[in-house]
């Protein structure tokens, strides 16, 4: 299992964005100001994060599938010949 690199540049910036936001909730709560934002920028990144990775794997998971019936059609065609 490999990624194309479209998918890893999009995983790249997904992981960065989300170390800003999680090192900017950092520095709210070692603050002491907003923490209830702190404590939601932590929720969401987290939140976020699982969603897409959960997506990602549901998407490889179907493509695997996919990719199991079309070698099935494929070895039906080539012992009907």
């Amino acid at each position: 299992m490999s990624m194309e690199l479209p998918e890893f540049r999009t995983w790249v910036f997904l992981y960065l964005i989300s170390s800003v936001a999680l090192l900017w909730a950092a520095f709210l709560s070692a603050q002491g100001v907003m923490l209830w934002m702190s404590m939601l920028l932590v929720f969401i990144v987290v939140g976020a994060n699982f969603l897409v990775v959960v997506a990602e794997l549901k998407r490889g998971a179907a493509q695997r599938e996919m990719m199991k019936r079309l070698s099935a059609i494929e070895t039906e065609a080539e012992t009907a010949e």
